[in-house]
């Protein structure tokens, strides 16, 4: 499975060849350093362990700093990815020229935070009647069975912590790979905030 640690960067818009405005995600893909290799004989499977991002190294622990002896700067994103499609070796730095032949991919990251909310904004939830009297405006209504025992089922759709969840969103076309500002375009939206950390991999269904 081939892919690569980045960044969001935001949106913008950019024109394809035959004139269409398209609304695109911009990732920032800095250099991805092979830390380590997982192996079928050694591990129980095949993968690459890759870095991104320079850290400081009073902010890492000795054993952190450990895994990146004699193979590059400490770095702050690790990232797993099983049957890379591609030999690669311990020290080698792969950029976004990875993504130059595919078409589709698959973005992770994490939804915006929006904090403690009530039904109706976390789960679309219609609520009551507006008018005058009506004494049920935003409640959640009944959670649990009318019979007995009367107890709630878990999963059951409540008020809670909004957000700040691993999301994916599947078979995104890259628009465009600008290997001179190692910058990604993908067409539509994917969750995060701007500057948070991404992980883009070649999409599976595709």
């Amino acid at each position: 499975m081939l892919g690569l640690i980045g960044q969001k960067v935001g949106m913008t818009q950019v024109f394809d060849n035959d004139g269409h405005l398209i609304p695109v995600t911009a990732i920032k893909i800095e250099g991805n350093v092979v830390v380590a290799e997982r192996t079928e004989e050694k591990n129980g499977y095949n993968a690459v362990l890759l870095g991104s991002v320079d850290m400081k190294e009073k902010a890492a622990t000795k054993p952190y700093m450990g895994q990146f002896k004699d193979i590059t700067t400490p770095k702050k994103h690790l990232q797993e990815f099983r049957d890379f499609e591609r030999e690669v070796k311990v020290g080698d730095t792969i950029g976004v020229d990875l993504f130059k032949d595919i078409v589709f991919v698959d973005v992770t990251g994490i939804s915006k935070g929006k904090g403690y909310q009530g039904g109706m904004k976390r789960h679309g939830f219609h609520g009551g009647r507006a008018t005058h009297g009506s004494k049920f405006h935003r409640d959640l209504g009944g959670t649990a069975m009318s019979s007995t025992p009367a107890r709630t089922f878990k999963g059951q759709k409540m008020a809670g912590h909004m957000g700040n969840e691993q999301k994916t969103v599947q078979n995104l076309r890259i628009v465009r790979v600008d290997e001179e500002s190692g910058l990604l375009l993908v067409k539509g939206a994917i969750p995060g905030r701007t500057k948070s950390t991404v992980v883009v991999k070649k999409a599976v269904k595709k």
